[in-house]
């Protein structure tokens, strides 16, 4: 396969897992948070990292945590990444009220939403 053709399906399945997770939390956020339009940029950003954290574990199942490099071993470049995006990803799960300790501290809405169902990852 040449690496432009494995590249593409590489984006293509980043676009999937965003778009999987995306349907899979603006349901709950919608109800335990009361998304609103001006929400889905944050929730659009928590869906890529929860993509790129998948696309990086990949990298390193299929390559290793260590890689040969010009002057020996050296640590895949994925693991740093991944680390970057898990920091990110805790941030995001915070301020969402995505784990229980942050749903605790939430007020759920009362009444209908203002969310948008569109999924930008269409």
């Amino acid at each position: 396969m040449r690496g432009d053709e494995k590249q593409r399906l590489i984006n293509a399945r980043c676009r999937e897992i965003a778009r999987r997770e995306w349907r899979r939390v603006v349901p709950v956020l919608k109800f335990s948070a009361g998304l609103a339009q001006v929400d889905t940029q944050v929730v659009q950003d928590y869906c890529i990292c929860v993509a790129r954290i998948d696309q990086c574990e990949r990298e390193i199942s299929t390559h290793g945590m260590l890689i040969q490099g010009e002057r020996g071993w050296m640590k895949n470049g994925a693991t740093t990444v991944a680390t970057q995006y898990r920091t990110q990803l805790k941030a995001y799960i915070g301020e969402l009220g995505l784990s229980p300790s942050a749903r605790g501290r939430l007020t759920p809405p009362e009444g209908g939403d203002d969310g948008d169902e569109d999924d930008p990852f269409d």
